[in-house]
């Protein structure tokens, strides 16, 4: 019987590795992604997200690519205070370093969704991050890991850098299923002739 997938020893390591509060600390509004895989994000929200839900957008900063169909309360964690302000969508800002402290300042089972949009090659330490996830979940509640082939290199852990983009869906899986305590993982691909192709995983939190 084989236990489960370890990484290598500098799996996590960055070549910026310095505080990520400097890195930081003036707001940069930039998306990863153009219009087309915008638009296809924001279909998947309006599929997985509950219209009236209270939802988490990890890592947030100055969009969150959400449908105008959504009414809920959005809550987004980040690093940039003032990104989150020029958020239209976002209703309570929280400034949080996920690398320094992976757990989420929230109760348990608050959240009606989770979304990770473009951010997930930054982590550190994922599979903590995302068992706090499973947490704050309320049971059935969708997580939402969205991504692209563009990021701040300096920033992606080593890991992300030397995969493939199909080999950072099975990554975002692996992470997920070593989180446990989520059902089924389901992906899309969204990859057009021209622009950024968009890969997403999603599951949702087992349990009553």
């Amino acid at each position: 019987m084989t236990g489960p997938p370890s990484f290598p020893p500098d799996a996590f390591h960055r070549i910026d590795d310095d505080d990520d509060a400097e890195f930081y600390s003036f707001p940069r509004p930039v998306v990863h992604i153009d219009a087309g895989a915008i638009a296809a994000l924001g279909r998947l929200y309006a599929e997985r997200v509950p219209v009236q839900g209270r939802v988490l957008d990890l890592m947030a900063s100055w969009r969150s690519h959400l449908p105008e169909s959504f009414a809920g309360r959005l809550v987004g964690l980040g690093m940039n205070a003032e990104e989150m302000a020029d958020n239209p969508r976002i209703a309570e800002a929280i400034v949080h370093d996920l690398n320094r402290e992976p757990r989420l300042p929230f109760d348990d089972a608050v959240f009606d969704a989770v979304l990770c949009a473009v951010s997930v090659q930054y982590l550190k330490r994922p599979v903590d991050v995302f068992r706090e996830v499973r947490r704050v979940l309320r049971p059935a509640a969708p997580f939402v890991v969205a991504f692209s082939n563009r990021c701040f290199p300096e920033k992606a852990v080593a890991l992300w850098r030397a995969t493939t983009d199909e080999q950072h869906v099975a990554l975002v899986e692996t992470y997920i299923a070593l989180a446990g305590g989520f059902g089924d993982r389901a992906t899309r691909v969204f990859a057009p002739a021209e622009g950024n192709p968009l890969f997403a995983v999603w599951a949702a939190r087992s349990g009553a």
